[in-house]
């Protein structure tokens, strides 16, 4: 019989741009099954992480909180423990809790077994603190709850699905919550390279390029042949593991999430894959469905942002959400109740910089600390507009009109915006210096005006 409670399942992987996904007009045919999942489901079309960095991601995602409340607003830098994690908010609500797979939350010290007591509350145990460096694409090393290091078999992204459905088999006669955290298409870190199965990265090499990377080239003429396949041996697994819930009997009463921590610009944007604000670097993948409260819900032209998903998956459960959580539950959202909804979403970017940044339906503006240390310092109190874009008429971000005095009544809105939204996550008020002025019939060639 199916519990009375849901299950929830959490399919989350790891630098997955959304235009991989073929709702979003990638043409290669790499997830089928996500695209069913979406359209039967509920496709939420403008997915968004707050924080594009690994390990800050999946604090928000674990906390509900921004990465400046919770502390963790860089990689190897730990949420405060008087946080409470999602594992922990299920196990008290008298849930199975699991985890499998990427954990990133752990001190820098435990490289692949975590300490019981920086595990988010989670029972069952099957994770490595940071994945990219203690397994690859054929050797998929992770550890249990004992700290003893388990070889899974066959290729990573199917090692962790295997254990994933095993754990669905042996839970299922109770309530339970499990999160499956994949490395994948995130690169090999230790030969910087994305390794796809046998024969997947020829399948698709040199087959399609997006437009902004085709403008901008970064190593995306190297890696997008791996780094589609890898999407492409995701979607099958996210498929079997679909069709594991329904064998079981337990699809109807069982919520599933699919989301990433962020995207890859393929060091287009910087010097590496992410942390900027730009769209290649977070914006993601994203639906919600399973049978019950999302099925057939649509596809939702509202800014969702990774914040939002765990006061969601909450709500799911029947577990009161606790008012220190900063997002929203889309709940409201998906039943067509919620009066209003933000027409932005807020992110915070570190490592490469300190900057913030907001995304409106239209635009984006962000702004940078030039006297701050992206990997020593939190925030700021003083900013400089570094961008904005008008995504209706360059949704590839070619053309940075920040400055522009034609654009400064518009800036000047933003800015104030982006204040509001920094004062809410619990950030000080800064002062944000406006962009030296470029007037018209002059254009910004890097950093230098030319006059046309």
């Amino acid at each position: 019989m199916p519990n009375a409670r849901p299950n929830v399942i959490v399919f989350f992987t790891d630098q997955q741009r959304h235009d991989s996904i073929g709702l979003h007009g990638n043409p290669l045919d790499l997830t089928p099954n996500f695209d069913r999942f979406a359209t039967e489901g509920t496709h939420l079309f403008n997915t968004f992480t707050c924080q594009p960095v690994c390990g800050p991601a999946r604090a928000c995602l674990q906390t509900g909180l921004y990465a400046t409340a919770s502390g963790a607003y860089r990689n190897d830098v730990l949420p405060d423990p008087s946080h409470k994690m999602l594992g922990q908010y299920f196990h008290d609500a008298g849930y199975h809790t699991g985890y499998i797979g990427k954990w990133h939350l752990a001190s820098r010290e435990s490289m692949g077994p975590v300490a019981p007591e920086q595990r988010g509350g989670y029972d069952y145990w099957l994770a490595s603190n940071v994945l990219e460096f203690t397994s690859d694409a054929y050797r998929c090393n992770v550890f249990d709850a004992g700290g003893k290091r388990v070889r899974l078999p066959g290729y990573r992204v199917d090692a962790l699905t295997d254990a994933a459905i095993r754990y669905i088999d042996r839970e299922q006669s109770h309530p339970f919550f499990l999160f499956v955290s994949y490395i994948e298409p995130h690169f090999q870190n230790h030969r910087d390279d994305y390794p796809a199965p046998d024969g997947y990265r020829e399948r698709y090499q040199g087959r399609w390029t997006p437009p902004d990377l085709q403008a901008l080239g970064g190593t995306s003429a190297r890696d997008l042949g791996g780094y589609w396949g890898m999407c492409r041996r995701l979607d099958e697994a996210f498929g079997r593991l679909c069709e594991s819930v329904k064998s079981l009997g337990l699809w109807d009463n069982t919520a599933i999430l699919f989301t990433s921590d962020h995207a890859c610009h393929f060091k287009t944007r910087n010097s590496e894959y992410k942390r900027s604000c730009h769209e290649s670097s977070i914006r993601v993948p994203g639906a919600l469905g399973g049978g019950g409260l999302f099925q057939n819900g649509g596809r939702l032209p509202q800014l969702v942002s990774l914040i939002d998903f765990p006061p969601t998956l909450l709500d799911v459960a029947g577990i009161e959400i606790p008012s220190t959580m900063q997002g929203r539950s889309l709940l409201p959202l998906v039943q067509r109740r919620a009066d209003t909804w933000p027409d932005d979403v807020f992110v915070q970017i570190s490592e490469s910089q300190v900057a913030r940044a907001i995304r409106t339906s239209r635009w984006k503006y962000s702004v940078t600390a030039p006297d701050k240390n992206g990997w020593k310092d939190m925030n700021s109190t003083h900013y400089v507009e570094e961008c904005l874009y008008d995504l209706y008429a360059d949704p590839y971000e070619l053309t940075n009109l920040v400055g522009y005095e034609s654009h400064r009544p518009l800036s000047d809105i933003l800015r104030n915006r982006l204040i509001t939204r920094m004062l809410a996550a619990g950030e000080s008020e800064p002062t944000i210096t406006p962009a030296p002025p470029i007037k018209s019939g002059q254009r910004r060639v890097e950093n230098v005006e030319l006059n046309q």
